[in-house]
């Protein structure tokens, strides 16, 4: 089904959506949650290591840091999200843009873009947003930066029998650009593939890169459970299985990717 666009996200953020319910509330949003915190548990540096966490919307990640020890800034575009984040207890928060950091150089031990990248529909702004945060942190240090994969849109209204013939055009037009049309719902954004994230990380400087899928295998599974089903721990398992192939054969079957790296 196709929808009214919401293209401004600012409205989108303030309006339409509301980032803690969809992580919280839904089978699929905490396998998101769940294995986004377990990625960056590996390969963050222990507390109380400084974490600049940008696009950190209300918080959702920023608050189980801070509660595990972590200093953690939170700087987001919208300002109702940083008005709730700055009220977390251990959490400070600023409003900001990705691609141009008030952070100096070498300030964080860790830097995470959560959010940013699917809202920088350009490549150019999408790189630059990964060299802000590369110098922002110290040298060596780990920066952590989420995408939207590709197939993302056609694995979940596929879940939920929503391709028909006004849908189906529009999901071979994302599949050919990486152009998110916010008919399908969410907003204007772009979507990754592997290959594309990874060289967006490498020409912004950053090394040692690897992208992990997400929610794994069975994400679209989740999806399509009718509520009071779960199927959450076999999910996640096998997100956990899949993650431990080296090539990363399965990663494009997430909603989600996160690529990993250092500066």
């Amino acid at each position: 089904m196709l929808r009214p666009p919401v293209r401004d996200i600012h409205a989108y953020y303030a309006e339409h959506f509301v980032e803690d319910d969809r992580l919280h509330a839904t089978a699929h949003g905490r396998l998101e949650y769940e294995r986004t915190q377990e990625l960056l548990r590996r390969y963050l540096p222990t507390p109380p290591a400084r974490v600049l966490d940008v696009g950190g919307a209300t918080g959702v990640h920023a608050r189980r840091l801070a509660a595990d020890g972590y200093v953690v800034h939170v700087v987001d575009l919208v300002p109702e999200h940083v008005a709730v984040a700055a009220a977390l207890p251990g959490v400070t928060a600023a409003v900001g843009d990705a691609r141009q950091l008030a952070e100096p150089d070498a300030h964080a031990d860790a830097t995470l873009l959560l959010g940013p990248l699917y809202h920088l529909v350009d490549r150019a702004d999408r790189v630059r947003a990964l060299r802000e945060a590369a110098r922002a942190t110290v040298p060596g240090g780990l920066v952590a930066a989420a995408a939207i994969s590709r197939h993302a849109p056609l694995l979940e209204m596929g879940a939920r029998d929503q391709i028909d013939d006004a849908t189906g055009p529009v999901l071979r037009q994302i599949l050919a650009t990486g152009r998110h049309d916010p008919r399908l719902g969410f907003t204007t954004a772009y979507l990754h593939r592997v290959d594309e994230l990874t060289a967006e990380m490498h020409e912004a400087g950053l090394r040692e890169v690897r992208v992990h899928g997400v929610e794994g295998p069975l994400a679209s599974v989740v999806l399509a459970l009718e509520p009071g089903t779960e199927r959450f721990p076999a999910a996640l398992c096998a997100a956990r299985l899949a993650d431990e192939d080296e090539d990363q054969a399965l990663a494009a079957a997430s909603l989600h990717l996160l690529g990993v790296a250092r500066t």
